[in-house]
């Protein structure tokens, strides 16, 4: 299967990871057509696994004794990176408006008790929704000019996420599309705006 790891903060506090290095670390874990897609942390993957929990913690491990320091990882199926791209849960007319539309990768089945707590987060530009595993952020200005902290929003939430922007899930769910196979596979036969965090 196909999987699509989104790491968050590998490239802060003044570490540098290039993005061939980190392609060869996920080969030297034992994944399969190995690629990145854009320098922020995201690689595509396969591998005969099914448990994203078990992933997840193979590919932290294997980050932490590589790097030495932690990767929170959140992987997704290319599946669900489909469902993700096309269930926008806002009105066209209001992503239209919008100067930041941006996702959040957690680990968990988000609750109604988590639905409560956003709710503090909800003001006049910012619009917070969940969305099974994720949270959708649609913004009315740039994401530098709102009054979001990441810090502040993780402790809030009591949960571990990481921020890409819808426009990077959208070319991953074009790029990576249900049931094709990899390019490169002999076998293989025919058949909106804003900063990340």
């Amino acid at each position: 299967m196909r999987y699509i790891a989104f790491l968050r903060a590998i490239n802060i506090g003044g570490h540098v990871v290039k993005m061939t290095e980190l392609k060869k670390m996920f080969e030297g874990m034992g994944f399969k057509s190995v690629e990145t897609f854009i320098a922020s942390g995201n690689v595509i993957f396969e591998t005969s696994g099914t448990d994203t929990a078990k992933l997840e913690s193979k590919i932290e491990k294997g980050l932490k004794k590589a790097l030495g320091y932690e990767v929170a990882t959140f992987v997704r199926s290319e599946e669900e990176i489909a469902a993700i791209a096309s269930l926008c849960p806002y009105p066209a007319e209001a992503v239209s408006r919008s100067a930041t539309y941006n996702v959040a990768f957690t680990r968990v089945i988000l609750a109604d008790t988590h639905g409560d707590k956003l709710k503090a987060f909800n003001d006049d530009v910012s619009d917070f929704r969940l969305q099974g595993r994720e949270i959708h952020w649609l913004c009315k200005v740039l994401q530098s000019e709102s009054n979001f902290v990441s810090g502040k929003f993780e402790k809030e939430m009591a949960l571990k996420v990481t921020w890409r922007n819808i426009n990077t899930v959208r070319r991953l769910a074009a790029k990576y599309p249900p049931g094709t196979p990899d390019a490169r596979t002999p076998k293989a036969v025919p058949g909106s705006r804003g900063k990340r965090k």
